[in-house]
């Protein structure tokens, strides 16, 4: 393989990158595809917060078991019906227009929600909004043009933070459901209050949306290339020109990486995403992770932990509220710190860590809890809080940020909206599994339903270190390659770098100058950086195509 002279490490910004205008105005853009996650966390973490409130608990009546499973998968309905069609939306009108469409279903939801005279009312309107049917647009939409659109070396950091991003919804939930509890005390506006807070995300992105560039690699798949080079000249390139060889090199990858996708497979449809090998690989890794995200033992918490606390004799409304809130703030930090580790420590070692300590937290938590139910034991019950917090903190380091990251670094364009799709659904269907089966298992058998989830941490730690690959150091093109063998990957490389050089060669045919100095000393320290090693017989000024997140240590 042709070895490119000129690689990435040399066209990306160096230093800082709030000090680069272009890709401070571009990330402030994204801020508004990363709202979608907060407003989930909002919407899920409020009936955390409603169920806690007297006012909510006295105007529908105190809802049985039953009837509360139901209100909490209600989301999960109105979610499972949306998703199989959005991913058709977003491939078909763009990332953009599917976002809008999501909030404006959204808005609807929210105020029927407020308005509800009745819990039917109030599910029919979970159903249609703010996590539901219309959640299921943005969710699709958000992340997908987050990824295909950041600045090379801000793109796993931006991805891994959108799904954090649902605890600053949660954050504001539990503080919102506390003070109107403080101020409203027992009456409906109480909770009413916090479910019409709920009006201001998708209001401001059906607002503002269209301020934000649409995803180059949608543009190239539609045959807008034009379009597409000119978003990556104002916001990817220092000099606003589509002849930037930074802008050449990502063009050149997504032509490259499109074309091997439609020889791989011409068809684009569900199917597509199990008919060759390397997708059901995939397939079979994002079923996986998208189970244990759910399925760790964090759905106990997240969705009744009213009766987790009443099983350790915590019982004070306020208390619970107070605690339900300090959670949410220490999990926005716990996962903030896991996203921005996953670029130096790389997605494989981020799982382990997560998985590791969820087991050991967990089975703590577990004994704590048997000792206080079965001897009534204060220091047990006052143990179980700080646990339920380590335990949290492992969970967040790795599944709420790697969740949706490590799912669309690994998909294939062709197949990522449909792909990711897939994985929501799979969400969905075991949060609403879990909605109906936990407080049903809660009161049946206590604290011995946590054993089931201790057996499961277990499994969910073998298959992380059987099949979970290290992907760290490469581009989008790159890393969606993987499972396709060594060809892909390579060939997407070559042609990125080639293209680079050509246009470097021509610039410096006009000008004489070839200035590489800091870049290529970096470039080294990037090789080793990601485990890549060149033979000690190479001549210091050859380097091979590297890719775009090879570089991500230049500029934080």
């Amino acid at each position: 393989m042709p070895i490119p002279e000129w690689t990435i490490a040399d066209f990306i910004h160096h230093g800082p990158w709030w000090r680069n205008k272009s890709i401070l105005l571009l990330n402030l853009y994204l801020v508004l595809p990363l709202l979608s996650a907060a407003t989930n966390g909002l919407d899920s973490s409020m009936l955390n917060g409603l169920q806690i409130l007297p006012g909510w608990q006295d105007y529908f009546h105190t809802p049985t078991s039953k009837t509360l499973g139901l209100v909490n998968a209600a989301n999960c309905i109105g979610a499972l019906v949306g998703i199989p069609i959005t991913p058709i939306f977003s491939d078909l009108v763009g990332r953009r227009m599917t976002l809008f469409m999501g909030g404006v279903i959204m808005l609807a939801g929210i105020i029927m929600q407020a308005m509800a005279s009745t819990v039917y009312i109030f599910i029919g309107a979970r159903i249609i909004g703010e996590c539901g049917f219309g959640m299921a647009f943005t969710v699709n939409a958000a992340p997908l043009l987050i990824s295909e659109l950041a600045y090379p070396t801000q793109r796993g950091k931006l991805s891994s933070l959108f799904n954090t991003m649902w605890y600053f919804g949660s954050i504001v939930s539990a503080w919102i459901c506390l003070g109107a509890y403080d101020r409203a005390g027992a009456t409906v506006w109480s909770w009413r209050a916090p479910v019409l807070v709920q009006l201001v995300i998708p209001t401001l992105q059906i607002s503002l949306i269209w301020l934000t560039p649409e995803s180059p690699r949608y543009l190239v798949s539609k045959g807008l290339e034009s379009q597409a080079a000119r978003i990556l000249a104002k916001y990817h390139s220092t000099s606003n020109d589509e002849r930037d060889p930074l802008v050449v090199f990502e063009m050149a990858q997504i032509r490259h990486a499109l074309k091997l996708e439609k020889e791989i497979s011409s068809g684009t449809s569900y199917w597509t995403c199990f008919s060759t090998a390397g997708n059901r690989k995939r397939m079979t890794v994002i079923f996986a992770i998208a189970l244990f995200s759910q399925w760790s033992g964090n759905g106990l918490v997240s969705y009744y932990i009213n009766m987790v606390l009443n099983g350790v004799g915590i019982t004070s409304t306020r208390t619970k509220a107070a605690i339900n809130g300090g959670l949410q703030v220490f999990n926005l930090a716990s996962a903030i710190c896991g996203a921005l580790l996953v670029d130096k420590l790389g997605r494989r070692k981020v799982f382990l860590v997560s998985n590791i300590g969820m087991l050991i937290a967990f089975s703590m938590w577990t004994l704590t809890t048997a000792l206080f139910d079965v001897s009534q034991n204060a220091a047990a019950a006052k143990a179980t809080v700080p646990l339920i917090f380590l335990y949290y903190f492992f969970y967040d380091f790795a599944y709420t940020p790697m969740l949706i990251s490590y799912t669309l670094e690994i998909l294939p364009y062709k197949i990522r909206a449909r792909g990711f799709a897939i994985m929501n659904f799979t969400v969905y269907a075991a949060v609403a599994f879990n909605q109906f089966v936990n407080p049903w298992a809660l009161e049946a058998l206590g604290w011995r339903y946590y054993l089931v989830y201790c057996g499961w941490l277990v499994l969910e730690l073998l298959f992380i270190m059987v099949y979970i690959i290290e992907t760290r150091g490469r581009t989008l093109e790159e890393t969606a390659a993987l499972f396709d063998g060594e060809k892909g990957p390579q060939e997407i490389e070559e042609k990125g770098g080639e293209a680079a050089t050509m246009t470097m060669n021509q610039l410096t045919s006009r000008t004489g100058k070839r200035e590489k100095g800091l870049a290529e000393e970096e470039y080294f320290e990037l090789q080793e950086g990601s485990g890549f090693h060149l033979p000690s017989t190479r001549p210091p000024s050859q380097m091979d195509s590297q890719s775009e997140e090879s570089a991500i240590a230049l500029s934080v």
